[in-house]
């Protein structure tokens, strides 16, 4: 068996409207609640997993980066719902490109925040650029 990514847990100030937001952005369907998690799977089966937080958790809630690869397609849905939002964005991790989108690669990037602190990353290009065939 080769090994595979399944799913990870996103820790959320709210399960739900977290799991919404990013389903709403990236056009996917939010999945059952299973317990304390709601998950949101991605075209290669792997899982989002949800949890709300307490924030009195030792620790808190320690916001993470996530970085979607998409089609040039996708990225147009996304970046419109972006817009339709009203949501920063940024050009690069350091937040200097404000509402700018780059071009890295040869490609199209964006970075914005989710309503759990959380920094989410498209790109239509992977880092380094698609390999020569």
């Amino acid at each position: 068996m080769t090994i595979q990514f399944n799913h990870t847990i996103v820790a959320s100030k709210n399960n739900r409207e977290t799991a919404e937001f990013w389903a709403d952005i990236l056009g996917l369907t939010v999945g059952a609640e299973w317990g304390p998690f709601i998950a949101l799977e991605v075209a290669n089966g792997v899982t989002f997993d949800f949890a709300t937080v307490p924030p009195d958790l030792p620790g808190g809630l320690n916001p993470t980066h996530y970085a979607f690869l998409v089609s040039e397609a996708e990225f147009d849905a996304a970046y419109s719902n972006i817009q339709r939002r009203g949501l920063t964005y940024w050009a690069d991790p350091q937040r200097k490109g404000e509402n700018e989108i780059n071009h890295n690669d040869g490609g199209r990037g964006i970075y914005f925040l989710d309503p759990s602190g959380h920094y989410l990353e498209l790109i239509t290009v992977p880092y380094g650029g698609w390999p020569a065939r």
